[in-house]
């Protein structure tokens, strides 16, 4: 890294388990609170949880394919080697796009996590009393670097994870098998329709060409990078099965946040909590706000390192920027729609970008490694 120019310090580096965390917390969003519907609404059918299945497989393949790109260049980030492999010109253009995307997708998080506090929490508060304040810590955490942001991780997940499986758990006297039968009654067709629906909630997994870059010891990159995409695919799959088949496929399509509804559907008598939606949302959205910063940090990085800037001056400059993106859109429909736009450029920059890249890796360096700097 270019630290005299960026302030970026060179000695902020992660471990493999806080780089399988930071994978982890970065696709882990959202997508807990809405998978369950959008992807119900593509496949039409019980078997949505068989294109979780399939596309968390597809995600696993394409992220070591991106660990292989990013080793061949020891200490660079995506932002960095792209300029080895296809120019200047045509780099600023390519990491741009990667930035921008990072950006709407930061707005995108932000606003969804003020939307679940406006439903449920804090109702008739403006959107960006809530959006402002969560922008704001944001920043803080993302000026200590990837080693500060992997370290608050630490510490948010466990509890997420936990307060999430015990909801899991106690929904179980909701579950009705018959709601996930027939498999595949209407054939392979619906579940390759549901695919689609599936790029959303992976979606961030490009940070992987660039938290690799930072691990201290990367020879462990593929193992740490598929054990980080392995917990939220295994959550995604859960939360399918137990929504579908504790509310059924028609009751998850109607739903606005199927998964908040389902722990809404039973109570806990002489339990410390009773009902567990507002514990799982009040950690939940610390979960969201974890997901945002992960965006924040790449695109901050990605403008610091691509355009050689001080790295706290972008910080600063981009709060506004995704302040706007959060406020774009007007109603939650608009929300969605920014989600589905987020999903296309997802399957564009998510498989197009490192395939690309790793084929012109191997045509100018033919499969070695390059120690250069761009």
């Amino acid at each position: 890294m270019a630290a005299s120019k960026t302030f970026i310090r060179s000695d902020d580096k992660i471990t493999s388990s806080q780089a399988a965390l930071f994978l982890n917390n970065t696709v882990l969003g959202a997508g807990i609170l809405t998978l369950p519907r959008s992807v119900s609404e593509a496949v039409e059918t019980p078997d949505s949880w068989i294109s979780i299945l399939i596309g968390g497989i597809v995600v696993m393949l394409v992220i070591v394919l991106m660990v292989r790109l990013t080793q061949r260049f020891p200490g660079q980030t995506v932002y960095q080697f792209t300029q080895l492999l296809i120019g200047r010109p045509a780099a600023v253009l390519a990491c741009a796009l990667l930035i921008l995307y990072y950006l709407i997708i930061a707005g995108f998080e932000i606003r969804t996590l003020a939307e679940v506090s406006l439903y449920y929490l804090l109702e008739g508060t403006p959107v960006w009393a809530i959006t402002v304040p969560f922008i704001w810590l944001g920043a803080y955490l993302v000026m200590g670097g990837v080693n500060a942001i992997a370290r608050v991780y630490q510490i948010v997940f466990p509890i997420s994870l936990f307060i999430l499986i015990v909801s899991y758990l106690l929904s179980l006297k909701l579950f009705h098998l018959t709601n996930l039968r027939p498999v595949l009654g209407d054939g392979l067709l619906p579940v390759l329709h549901g695919l689609k629906a599936t790029v959303l909630i992976y979606t961030g997994c490009e940070v992987v060409m660039t938290i690799v870059a930072q691990m201290e010891n990367p020879r462990h990159a593929i193992k740490a990078m598929l054990a980080g995409i392995s917990i939220p695919f295994g959550l995604y799959l859960i939360t399918v099965i137990m929504v579908i088949g504790g509310l059924s496929v028609d009751s998850a399509v109607t739903s606005t946040w199927p998964t908040i509804d389902l722990i809404r559907s039973f109570e806990v008598s002489g339990f410390l909590f009773e009902r567990f939606e507002f514990p799982l949302m009040v950690i939940w959205l610390m979960q969201m706000f974890c997901n945002y910063s992960s965006f924040f940090y790449n695109s901050s990085l990605g403008i610091a390192q691509l355009f050689e800037l001080p790295y706290r001056k972008v910080i600063f400059a981009l709060m506004p920027v995704i302040l706007l993106a959060s406020m774009v859109p007007k109603n939650m429909n608009e929300v969605f729609s920014l989600g589905d736009m987020i999903g296309k450029m997802g399957i564009a920059l998510f498989f197009l970008f490192p395939v690309l890249l790793t084929m012109m890796a191997s045509i100018r360096f033919k499969g070695g490694i390059n120690h250069g700097r761009p």
